[in-house]
């Protein structure tokens, strides 16, 4: 059986799991053993001995049982065991999205917004403790610690209220940008999520959103050229996906004029200006700098302030850069690769060139450290045709 074909009905087969009163965690471990049954008992392929015709029936069957006998071998959860009835008679499964509803149901009011959207990426989306913790640009042993706190303190607790708009959004934004890296494809998940939920809620920060990923999603065609990263200025435009990017402004400017602006807006407006500039020179940072301050106003973070110290240096030049830069602190990711380029701009090349290598020695992933390796090589080569008179 194909894992992959496994994997994408994970989420549901635990939405089932948890309809019939299993908590998260406890569905996520129950149907991680039945997925690990499956592929042993089933190899890969299309042939009439690769799987069932229900894969999903046979899934929820198997992860059931898995859960009632961790049920049964727990003395303290008798009573839970009873509330939750006896196993259902196998057939196929009901054809229901319940995805969404978990991502709900995980950020629960006992949890921290934090805890909580670190639960849902591992018991939902799949994603491993090392992917959840590079999002959240924390050590991996701590992220392991915060889940594990997330799964005691929702262990036997009944999942019938619902958490926070704000609290699925970020969910929805980081799965979003891990499916980004391309490391692994979550990105057109998220987007599908984030079109059902805007349909449902009529929020403007959730079309934000959505605008948000449609925008940035454009852009991924243009991203990679002969498996190096190209960076959003020397992007080829024209392979840019114009029909998200019209949908992503038309998602705008229906939310804007709600008046109810949110971070989400913010950033969506700064990736409109960015896509409606033919080309780099022509994009207007003036008003990118404007979408900055007001974001910095609703989400006053070490991130966003880099990023603006970037548009400072794109709108008043890069000695006013630098200047707001001196307010993120030097712990902060991709700092010295932003200062590296501000002080390139500058005219600063050896420093530039020294920022570059420290910016690739930690990169998040090998596209990044190749491109940053590559511009440090540039500006040596640079430096030493400068002192030859060249």
């Amino acid at each position: 059986m194909d894992g992959q074909r496994l994997r994408a009905l994970t989420p549901a087969v635990i939405g089932v799991l948890v309809r019939r009163g299993a908590d998260p965690a406890a569905a996520e471990d129950a149907v991680a053993e039945a997925v690990l049954a499956a592929l042993r008992r089933w190899p890969a392929g299309t042939g009439p001995d690769s799987g069932p015709d229900d894969p999903k029936g046979w899934l929820v069957t198997v992860a059931w049982r898995r859960f009632l006998d961790a049920q049964r071998s727990d003395v303290a959860r008798r009573e839970r065991e009873l509330r939750v009835g006896a196993e259902p008679p196998p057939g196929p499964a009901q054809d229901r999205d319940d995805t969404l509803r978990l991502y709900f149901l995980c950020a629960h009011p006992d949890l921290t917004r934090a805890s909580a959207v670190a639960l849902t990426l591992r018991a939902v989306s799949g994603l491993t403790t090392r992917q959840i913790a590079a999002a959240y640009l924390v050590p991996e042993a701590t992220m392991a610690q915060r889940i594990s706190r997330a799964k005691r303190t929702v262990a036997g607790v009944r999942l019938d209220r619902p958490g926070s708009i704000d609290t699925v959004l970020s969910v929805l934004y980081l799965v979003f940008n891990e499916g980004y890296t391309g490391e692994v494809d979550l990105a057109a998940e998220a987007i599908r999520l984030t079109r059902g939920l805007a349909a449902a809620a009529g929020d403007p920060e959730v079309e934000g959103l959505l605008a948000l990923m449609l925008l940035h999603h454009a852009r991924r065609p243009a991203r990679m050229r002969g498996g190096r990263l190209v960076p959003l200025a020397e992007q080829d435009r024209s392979r840019w996906d114009t029909s998200l990017i019209v949908e992503g402004i038309a998602r705008l400017q229906a939310a804007l004029a709600q008046d109810r602006l949110g971070p989400f807006q913010a950033q969506a407006a700064i990736a409109a200006l960015h896509a409606d500039a033919r080309s780099a020179a022509q994009t207007d940072w003036v008003q990118i700098l404007g979408w900055y301050d007001e974001l910095l106003r609703l989400a006053d973070t070490p991130i966003v302030r880099l990023n603006r110290a970037v548009a400072v240096g794109e709108a008043d030049g890069a000695r006013a850069g630098l200047v707001e830069l001196e307010a993120v602190g030097a712990d902060v990711p991709r700092r010295a690769a932003v200062e590296a380029y501000l002080r390139e701009k500058g005219g600063d090349l050896a420093a530039a060139a020294h920022l570059y290598a420290e910016a690739a020695r930690a990169a998040p992933d090998l596209p990044e450290r190749e491109h940053l390796t590559r511009q440090a090589a540039r500006l040596n080569q640079a430096n030493r045709q400068r002192r030859d008179g060249r």
